[in-house]
């Protein structure tokens, strides 16, 4: 039976293609990390023309030849000369390469020039209008990015809702119809958790974690972490960035970024965690079938669930501070050393609602998703003006947090997200954390004593299990077929809910 090895063609121009995308990625990491801050105009301009070029290769004749003579580029359909000689893993690369084809086909070159070229400079202007709190100075460019994002809705086609189009740019398949009855079910259980932590006597004292740690010391304990988790540095690196994030260009070069401050010792560390998982996904995907759908990830819900998992279900755990915590007092003597473990434990997993989604709790994070969902709902289905936006976060804010900001900047100036154009996106988030709870609940079935492995600092078993059910499959499975295949189970909160339940009502000490 033939193999993916009879599309060598066709890989080498997917491979060929991917190069001049991965130019453009190391352009976009050093424009968040180290560009001068007057080179924004050119840089925009690079972008755009890298994007399009990349853009223009795949919609070729050459890629339609190559694509055409092994399916039906109408439907996908693979020609019938071909099924039984193909096996699953050539047959899962041409069916999602056809998807993105037929994706790409429909956005006129055009159409991505300028978009590459508005996204470029509207980070810039966001990235100022945050500092000085001034959204009107960000609501131009982010008035044409929704224009965008409806158009290129428009142009991919959509049933329902124009969000989906979207969406399903970031999470194939899924769609506001599935995602609204799945918030609200976890959303009554997180207002009842809420509500019950609030009533409880118990009191983190959080300001053991907001006094002055050496910015350095905290970057070095987040290397540290890392390392032990097994992220490898010869074939990554990390920096500082205004908002964390990873970006990867092969299995070999995959980055990872955090932020840190001097009076919040968590914010380095749970970003260092969090896109440390990001940045095992990447580093775990197969350099044998790099440049197609096979060396990319399922779904930006699969790999948030990488992300969440590492920083939630292990770096928040009992298990891990058992290990680390001694460290961390010997990085920080003289913040920490008289510190009871306990103590510390109970603060690192305070839950109190936040007005900074990067920043908030386990249990709370996920209300911060549903304001933002709600929110590009009402825009792209066009029942609310950008320049609304403002009052639309802040009303939303209080009703779901019960909290209001005092300014854009820690509102709806908050988020990276609009400013590069990823309407569809944040719904991922939220996605991710009930993944993570389901891969982690068959992680401890399958993996030999798990949490006493973490307590020992042993994390090696766990990263080569999600290496080995996750990471290596790339896109061959849909997120929905992945889940299944590993847990038996269809996408499901209720792990994630368990999990919540168990922690919160011993750390809050609920009434039995």
């Amino acid at each position: 039976m033939a193999t993916s090895g009879s599309l060598d063609s066709l890989t080498s121009k997917l491979r060929e293609i991917h190069h001049l995308s991965d130019a453009a990625a190391v352009l976009s990491w050093d424009q968040e990390t180290y560009m001068p801050s007057g080179s924004g105009g050119i840089r925009a301009e690079q972008l755009a023309t890298l994007q399009t070029l990349a853009h223009n290769q795949f919609v070729s004749p050459e890629m339609e030849t190559l694509l055409g003579s092994f399916l039906d580029l109408e439907t996908g359909t693979i020609l019938p000369k071909h099924q039984a000689s193909l096996d699953g893993t050539a047959q899962a690369l041409l069916r999602e390469t056809w998807r993105d084809f037929s994706r790409a086909k429909k956005l006129p070159s055009s159409f991505v020039n300028d978009l590459e070229r508005e996204c470029s400079l509207a980070q810039q202007v966001w990235a100022e209008a945050r500092k000085t709190n001034d959204f009107q100075r960000f609501l131009p460019n982010l008035e044409r990015l929704v224009s965008f994002k409806k158009r290129e809705a428009d142009y991919l086609g959509f049933t329902d809702s124009p969000y989906n189009a979207l969406l399903d740019t970031f999470e194939p398949g899924s769609t506001v119809a599935q995602l609204r009855p799945l918030f609200a079910e976890l959303r009554t259980h997180l207002i009842r958790l809420l509500d019950q932590i609030r009533n409880s006597t118990v009191q983190p004292n959080t300001s053991l974690l907001t006094q002055s740690f050496d910015t350095s010391k905290q970057v070095d304990f987040g290397r540290l972490v890392l390392k032990q988790m097994g992220y490898n540095f010869q074939r990554g690196r990390l920096d500082l960035s205004a908002h964390p994030f990873t970006t990867a260009f092969h299995p070999t070069d995959a980055r990872v970024t955090t932020r840190v401050f001097e009076n919040d010792m968590p914010s380095c560390l749970f970003s260092c965690i969090h896109e440390g998982g990001h940045g095992l996904y990447e580093q775990g995907l197969s350099p044998k079938h790099y440049g197609t759908p096979l060396g990319e990830a399922i779904s930006l819900g699969i790999h948030e669930s990488q992300s969440r998992l590492w920083e939630n279900s292990v770096g928040r755990s009992q298990a891990f501070w058992k290990y680390f915590y001694p460290k961390l007092q010997e990085a920080f003597p003289e913040q920490l050393g008289t510190v009871q473990a306990e103590e510390f434990y109970l603060a690192i997993n305070q839950v109190a609602p936040s007005l900074i989604r990067v920043e908030a709790d386990e249990l709370t994070y996920n209300l911060h998703i549903m304001v933002r969902f709600e929110i590009e709902l009402e825009v792209i289905e066009g029942r609310v003006y950008v320049d609304d936006l403002p009052e639309l976060w802040n009303a939303k804010m209080e009703e779901y947090l019960g909290m209001t900001p005092t300014s854009d900047a820690e509102g709806v100036l908050q988020d990276v997200h609009w400013s590069f154009g990823a309407f569809g996106y944040f719904p991922t988030y939220t996605l991710g954390n009930l993944y993570a709870a389901m891969l982690f609940h068959q992680a401890k079935k399958d993996v030999e004593n798990l949490e006493q492995q973490i307590g020992e600092g042993n994390f090696l078993p766990l990263k080569n299990w999600l290496n080995d059910r996750v990471h290596q499959w790339g896109r061959q499975y849909s997120a929905n077929e992945l889940i299944q295949r590993i847990t038996g189970q269809t996408l499901t909160p209720q792990p994630f809910i368990q999990d919540l339940e168990e922690k919160f009502s011993n750390l809050y000490q609920f009434p039995t």
